[in-house]
């Protein structure tokens, strides 16, 4: 169903040595890829060693080593921008919230993390610290440029704002 979605979307991805990780969260977003939601994928590295470069290539990304987060959003073709975590896997469904928010609204929003991803018991007495990328970020290329000029990574970038919270799920990348 090309041509759907109000917005089409670039989803950047940080990687440093997370060949497997970024496997996984490509592979999540090949349906979207296919009905022609999501446009394009920049891979910013971070001076992995690993296969990283293969995996990207294999799977059609634009892969830079320089220049960060700030060169990947200035590259970025769509005005909507989706930042991930290598690992972390959009679940099924998600591309409707999403279409619905970025046809409505401009300010950034978060995934919800799926409900058989959010840990039991122990989870909630032994919390770890929550890292704040890791249920994604919906956010316009403007506000992700305008923010980059004080955060040099997705996590500082992803610290600074408050999001309205999306009814798409994300399972998390692990630790």
């Amino acid at each position: 169903m090309i041509g759907y979605f109000s917005a089409m979307l670039s989803v950047i991805i940080e990687t440093h040595n997370d060949e497997e990780g970024l496997a996984r969260t490509l592979a999540s977003l090949v349906p979207a890829a296919v009905e022609g939601m999501v446009r394009e994928v920049i891979v910013c590295d971070h001076g992995s060693t690993d296969q990283s470069h293969f995996v990207a290539d294999h799977a059609g990304c634009r892969f830079i080593t320089n220049g960060g987060i700030a060169s990947g959003i200035r590259m970025a073709k769509s005005e909507w921008l989706i930042h991930l975590e290598p690992g972390a896997r959009l679940c099924d469904g998600w591309t409707e919230p999403v279409a619905e928010h970025t046809a409505s609204s401009t300010s950034a929003a978060r995934f919800t993390r799926a409900r058989n991803g959010r840990g039991g018991f122990f989870k909630g007495v032994f919390p770890t610290r929550k890292r704040p990328l890791s249920n994604g970020l919906l956010i316009t290329k403007r506000q992700a440029a305008a923010l980059t000029q004080k955060a040099q990574d997705g996590e500082a970038l992803a610290r600074r704002l408050s999001a309205k919270r999306l009814r798409a799920e994300i399972q998390v990348a692990p630790r």
